[in-house]
């Protein structure tokens, strides 16, 4: 009986440990809280102090994602910034590049990528400025914002801000 409580603090330590691998790992491979700040997602996401789950299993490099989701993703030319935006045209779709420019043009998303968009036009940098995102830097797709307030997204047009109406 001396023996097994002497070496309680090493299984103590080793179940420690068991429990923030297995922490870790859901954290990497399975589902993420991801703070967002900036106004490129007005009205949708607050400019400051959102928190966001995000279903990396389901959403990793763009599998099971489609036009409408909110995905987070790394910014094309960086290693580490992360960008959340609105799909807007999956691999093959033909879209409007900017609805806000006078000139209407059009293009054919490339395989492997998707177009993005922030849902506040005015005030966002996306796949306007650095073309196609390809979907290799898809980190998952958005399913709620568990604070300030929470609420689950859903992929239905009634919830798209106007501009995408």
């Amino acid at each position: 009986m001396e023996f097994i409580k002497r070496f309680r603090p090493v299984k103590n330590m080793i179940t420690c440990i068991q429990m923030l691998a297995l922490i870790d790992m859901i954290n990497e491979k399975i589902f993420e809280i991801y703070p967002c700040s900036g106004p490129s997602m007005l009205p949708t996401l607050n400019v400051h102090g959102d928190l966001l789950g995000v279903d990396k299993w389901h959403g990793k490099n763009g599998r099971g994602c489609r036009a409408g989701d909110i995905i987070v993703a790394i910014k094309p030319g960086t290693t580490n910034i992360r960008i959340a935006k609105r799909i807007i045209g999956m691999p093959g779709d033909i879209i409007c590049k900017d609805p806000l420019m006078n000139r209407v043009e059009f293009i054919k998303v490339p395989e492997g990528h998707v177009w993005v968009m922030g849902d506040n036009l005015l005030h966002s940098l996306d796949s306007r400025n650095y073309g196609p995102l390809p979907m290799a830097l898809i980190k998952g797709k958005v399913v709620c914002r568990v604070l300030p307030d929470f609420k689950w997204f859903k992929n239905e047009p009634s919830s798209f801000p106007s501009i995408f109406s």
